[in-house]
């Protein structure tokens, strides 16, 4: 059950559609609130030939797959999509306009953004309030240690953030700067948890906000169709071949 309705639930936009994004995606909305990924192009991590150092995969994962899989739950935990790219930040009283981009330029206003946009930090460059680290080519938004940056509202996560160029640490920051999103505000949170029916009720407890509890014949159902959806995205290799490094790429076709 969602904690609030999305009418009246605040507002994230996340700027970057990969691993750290899309997990900033999914606890926000799973927590109430109303979340919009903004994203163009494709996620650095469909470079990679076959990814073999995220937990619960012990033989590894096609890469393109499991990003698939990462949109296909943040949507299915009520994120919207934006296909296009932030050309501006602009704060004001209450959140942010962001400046999107598109085949037909548009805005849209944010209670809260997060910067998961690696490597485009080009619309962070006019707020005075954030710092900027440039490190050979690439730049870096500054944070604290739980992803807040100088401009309250403002957030960032994965690589722009400074976290290590590996996927699972991505989304373990991603998750982390959500919550720091959640506890931020004042949208009831305790944990984002399924319990077992009674596991807080029988203990003469209300179940805490962002929790659920539920019956016997909820868990199998709930087992089931993660079952049937897990079997039907493994039963055939994915159709798309690794995206090759641009300079390689652009040597191959010069050739």
């Amino acid at each position: 059950t969602e904690p609030m309705s999305r009418q009246n639930a605040p507002r994230v936009a996340v700027v970057g559609g990969g691993v750290a994004g899309l997990t900033v995606a999914m606890f926000t909305a799973r927590a109430g609130f109303d979340t919009v990924v903004v994203d163009h192009g494709e996620s650095i991590l469909r470079r990679n030939a076959h990814l073999e150092n995220v937990p619960g995969f012990p033989a590894g994962v096609n890469s393109r797959l499991f990003v698939d899989l990462l949109e296909r739950q943040a949507e299915r935990n009520g994120c919207l999509f934006e296909d296009g790219t932030v050309t501006e930040l602009t704060p004001g009283e209450e959140g942010f306009d962001v400046r999107i981009d598109a085949e037909d330029a548009s805005e849209l206003s944010a209670d809260y953004v997060v910067a998961a946009s690696w490597s485009d930090a080009a619309y962070l460059e006019e707020l005075d309030a954030i710092g900027l680290l440039t490190r050979g080519s690439k730049t870096y938004v500054d944070t604290d240690d739980d992803g807040r940056t100088g401009l309250e509202g403002l957030y960032a996560a994965g690589r722009i953030a400074g976290a290590a160029h590996q996927a699972i640490v991505c989304a373990g920051h991603g998750a982390e700067v959500a919550l720091t999103l959640v506890h931020d505000s004042d949208v009831p949170f305790y944990h984002d948890w399924v319990a077992p029916e009674g596991y807080f009720t029988e203990r003469g407890r209300e179940v805490p906000p962002g929790c659920e509890e539920i019956d016997e014949a909820e868990r199998r159902r709930r087992e089931r169709e993660s079952m049937e959806l897990m079997a039907e995205a493994f039963d055939e290799h994915h159709p798309d071949e690794p995206t090759m490094h641009p300079s390689v790429a652009e040597n191959r076709n010069g050739s």
